[in-house]
């Protein structure tokens, strides 16, 4: 289980538009659909990653919580099938079942939404304003499965509740950390060397 840390989408940046298959509904969904009058936010999760599988609960609590303050989320899993056969759209069909996923879970088949949105782990948290402008990119809270830290979502519900309350996100981000996202093939600019 190798550590990869969010690239940090530069804030400000407008949400690179989208339209990918919904696991759950069967339908094809785009980021003009479920975009929000208030924030939206956009995750990339997995269904194998124990990252994102020990903080499950609380995205499930948080998109609850906030979805009824008219904040809009959506899941993308961006992972490479054929190698990760665990992440499979009917798989992901079954974890946003047995998790409660109270919104869309995406299969982003051809990788190209996690490379327009530099997303470089699971799980990696976005959220837009009103206007889709990046004003956080990074963790849920500090939380990890081999840290005694308790899941809380405390960056991203402080993100929230200053949209919320009409107040400014504080720049001082941290990067979320998780397993890196399985590429078909690695990205040009994930590349090192020559």
């Amino acid at each position: 289980m190798s550590l990869t840390f969010s690239r940090m989408f530069p804030l400000g940046g407008k949400a690179p538009a989208f339209e990918l298959p919904d696991t759950v509904s069967g339908k094809n969904i785009s980021l003009d659909e479920i975009q929000s009058d208030i924030a939206t936010v956009v995750m990339f999760i997995c269904n194998h990653c124990p990252y994102v599988k020990h903080v499950n609960h609380e995205i499930t609590a948080i998109a609850n919580e906030y979805g009824d303050k008219g904040i809009s989320f959506v899941g993308i899993s961006s992972n490479d099938v054929d190698n990760y056969p665990d992440d499979a759209p009917e798989l992901m069909k079954e974890t946003a079942a047995k998790e409660g996923y109270p919104f869309p879970y995406l299969y982003d088949e051809s990788q190209d939404v996690a490379k327009a949105y530099m997303a470089a782990c699971t799980p990696d948290f976005y959220v837009f304003d009103k206007d889709l402008k990046c004003v956080y990119r990074g963790q849920m809270d500090e939380a990890r499965p081999k840290n005694d830290v308790p899941v809380t979502g405390e960056d991203l519900r402080a993100a929230l509740d200053a949209v919320l309350n009409g107040k400014s996100v504080t720049e001082d981000q941290k990067p979320s950390a998780g397993c890196g996202i399985k590429w078909k093939n690695p990205p040009t600019l994930f590349k090192t060397g020559s």
